[in-house]
This record gives C-alpha cells, structure tokens and sequence, in this order.
C-alpha cells in the first residue's frame, strides 16, 4: 500500500499549506478512486493552475495516476488480491450484482462461471435454477455446486493458482476446445471504457479469453471499485462484451458503453 505521509525533504521543500493540501487530494482521490480537477479545485478552495501543478508532483512521487482531466488512485499493474482479501471487499454490491445476474439465466442453460468472489455469489444462487450446467475454473465454485442435485458441474482442469482457488489453462491449451455454452459470467480486476476488461495475470487472461470464445453471450460481473482502472493483460475489449453488470457507474460512462451496444445493468 502505498504511504501517503510526506518525507522531511519533501516537506522542507514547500509551505505547510501546500503540504497539507496535497495529503489531502491524495486521500480525496483514495477514497473516491477518481476526481477531476474542477472537483478538487471545489474541495481545496485552490486554482486550477495549482491543482494540476499539485497532480504533476504528486504523479512524480508515485502517489496517484494523473489523467486528462483530473487524477485517479494509483494502481500497480502486478497487484492482485489474493481470495481471502477480495472476499471481504464490497460483499454487499457484489450479492447485489449477483441476484441481477441471475435473473439472465434460465432453466436448463449451460453457463460458464469465471473464477471470483462475484461470481461465486452467483453460485450461491443457482438452486433457484433447473438442469443448469456449469462449466468453471473455480474450486470453490464447484464446492458449492456439489451438493446441488439440479446442477451439472464441469470443472476445467490445468495448473492450480495458489490462494486463488481455481485453475489456469497450460499455455497455449484451450481448456474449452470443442465446448459451447449460452452465456459466461467473467469476473473483472479492473475495467476501463479505452482498455476493456483487464487482469494482472498473463495466464489468466489467456483462461477467461478461452471462455469469452466458448459463450454466445459475455456478462462481465463487478463492482464499480474496479471502474476507471487498468491492469496489465487485457482479456475482453468492448466489442467481446454483450452485458456488464455493476452497482454504479458514471452516467457518461453508461452513455457511452450503450451506444457501444453494451447492455448496462444497475444492480441495486
């Protein structure tokens, strides 16, 4: 995690004021993952001249990402949370984009699943169903879905990923060669409107681009958290996205993404 405390050469190049000013636009920015600059000039009673000046420096020191217009929280490309961790990061949007989901699945579809604690809230939900199949890389998927007497589970085999609980395609292999399913519900790390859905993971995303050319239909499940933000290896562009579920977005955002022919559903 990234320190947002100042050292003492860096504070002894500035006034306090200034100082104090720019902890502040970096815990702004942390706590809403992105602003502009006309909402920062708003909040510190600054012009915008100073606050653009204020995301230059702050960008040199690596404490935010600036963008044209304003600045976003800092992400480093080769971060993923491990299973533990994102299970307990905005639980309540993710049972709520996971009931909206299921309202797309009908009797008797066959659906892949991509590994993920959203989409594992959707499993949770599936005896609602009848004679699904589901196909997935997510051990803890499958768990739950044993049990269930009306669900057809195939679990996709490869490597093991350590303290994700799922499996990854051995490079160059499609998992799901020769298999069709009507939709996939693809977990998310990070989305954004000019690089689509992204992954840290190089493996990974080779798994879920084998799932997105297996499905007749691509549902991307995330909470907003992820909106805005880039990782290192993209595995879905708009033009591979049929539906995106999520609990908030930008209404712009929205805008665009529909007359991109993206369905945009607000689960609430």
């Amino acid at each position: 995690m990234v320190s947002i405390t100042m050292s003492k050469k860096q504070s002894q190049k500035m006034p306090l004021f200034s100082d104090e000013r720019k902890i502040g636009i970096v815990e702004f920015v942390k706590e809403r993952k992105k602003a502009t600059v006309a909402e920062l000039t708003a909040r510190f009673n600054a012009s915008a001249a100073t606050i653009r000046n204020d995301l230059r420096d702050l960008q040199n020191a690596g404490f935010l990402t600036r963008t044209h217009g304003g600045a976003m929280e800092k992400i480093q490309m080769g971060f993923e949370p491990d299973s533990l961790q994102k299970e307990v990061h905005n639980l309540h949007q993710k049972k709520y984009i996971a009931a909206a989901a299921l309202k797309l699945i009908q009797d008797g579809d066959k659906v892949i699943l991509d590994t993920g604690t959203t989409t594992c809230e959707l499993a949770k939900l599936l005896a609602e169903k009848k004679d699904v199949t589901v196909l997935t890389n997510d051990l803890k998927i499958a768990g739950i879905l044993e049990h269930d007497p009306v669900t057809n589970i195939i679990l996709l085999g490869g490597i093991v990923r350590i303290n994700f609980h799922c499996t990854l395609a051995i490079q160059g292999k499609d998992v799901l060669k020769g298999l069709m399913a009507d939709k996939a519900f693809m977990g998310v790390n990070c989305f954004s409107l000019s690089r689509g859905a992204t992954t840290p993971d190089i493996q990974h995303a080779e798994t879920k681009i084998s799932m997105i050319k297996a499905a007749n239909k691509v549902i991307l499940l995330f909470d907003s958290s992820k909106i805005g933000k880039i990782s290192f290896a993209e595995f879905a562009s708009l033009d591979d996205i049929d539906t995106i579920i999520t609990d908030h977005i930008d209404p712009n955002d929205k805008k665009l993404l529909e007359e991109s022919g993206i369905e945009v559903i607000i689960a609430e």
